[in-house]
């Protein structure tokens, strides 16, 4: 007898166990396709590039300079006049946005067994996930710290 037949093979279900067939849950393939796959490797390389992109940010407001006490108004200006941070940070919000939306679609794919929940769900989470993205990213590249004439900041005086 080899090891690639199905009379070699040890397993049996226990008392508990329950057939796919029988499952309450259904288990219908929509044909996706790979998006699945994808979004698991999207998932795992935004999460090294997240880690990069946090504690690089965390490095330069926090351990460069006056540490916490030099991150304020002033700071943040002087950072977002250079296009490299405003580059920087957005990647970071863009990234983060997506990685923690695909992660609660994902929760909300694997826990909610009404498909009108589930697209309830799903709708809030867009919408929630596209008001962040637009609103962040205005903030970003429409940030001017000198609306104020009058303002001292030295980005502002260097006009």
């Amino acid at each position: 007898m080899s090891a690639t037949t199905s009379e070699s093979t040890n397993y049996h279900a226990g008392p508990d166990a329950v057939s796919a067939k029988t499952s309450r849950y259904r288990r219908v393939s929509k044909g996706r396709g790979n998006f699945e796959l994808w979004s698991w490797v999207f998932m795992r390389g935004s999460g090294v590039l997240l880690l990069v992109l946090v504690f690089g940010h965390l490095f330069v407001n926090l351990m460069l300079g006056e540490g916490i006490h030099g991150v304020d108004f002033a700071f943040v200006a002087g950072k977002w006049a250079s296009p490299f941070w405003q580059t920087w940070d957005l990647l970071m919000l863009w990234l983060a946005e997506v990685h923690g939306f695909n992660g609660v679609r994902t929760i909300i794919n694997d826990y909610t067994e009404k498909d009108s929940t589930r697209w309830v769900l799903k709708g809030l989470l867009v919408a929630s996930a596209a008001l962040v993205l637009v609103l962040g990213t205005l903030v970003i590249f429409t940030f001017d710290p000198c609306v104020d004439p009058s303002s001292t900041l030295s980005v502002c005086t260097a006009r």
